[in-house]
């Protein structure tokens, strides 16, 4: 095999096995039956809405509302994604189609 192939399949395997890693070691350190300590219970709970919150800061950190279109495909799209999440309660569903619009409305609109 070329070197390109063989380097390409090794971080294929390196990234499988780190991922496969990330979701198994949980069940390894907290067995079904034991008590999982409040500290993990209480982050279990914080942290998803914390990473998202981050996610949304950081996607709108650049949006310029002194110049045209002034962050109104932003405004749009964010505006879209809460009424999709209120309403189906679905996170892939809300981030995936505000991509979408998003998307579109950049590219077509404005």
């Amino acid at each position: 095999m070329p070197v390109n192939t063989v380097t390409s399949l090794l971080i294929i395997l390196a990234v499988a096995a780190t991922t496969f890693a990330t979701r198994a070691v949980p069940f390894l350190i907290f067995p079904k039956g034991k008590t999982i300590p409040k500290t993990i219970e209480y982050l279990g709970k914080v942290l998803t809405p914390a990473v998202i919150g981050m996610l949304v800061i950081y996607c709108l950190k650049d949006t310029n509302i002194t110049t045209a279109p002034h962050g109104v495909p932003e405004a749009l799209a964010v505006l879209a994604v809460i009424v999709l999440h209120v309403w189906k309660r679905n996170n892939l569903l809300s981030i995936g189609a505000g991509t979408v619009f998003y998307m579109f409305l950049v590219q077509a609109v404005f």
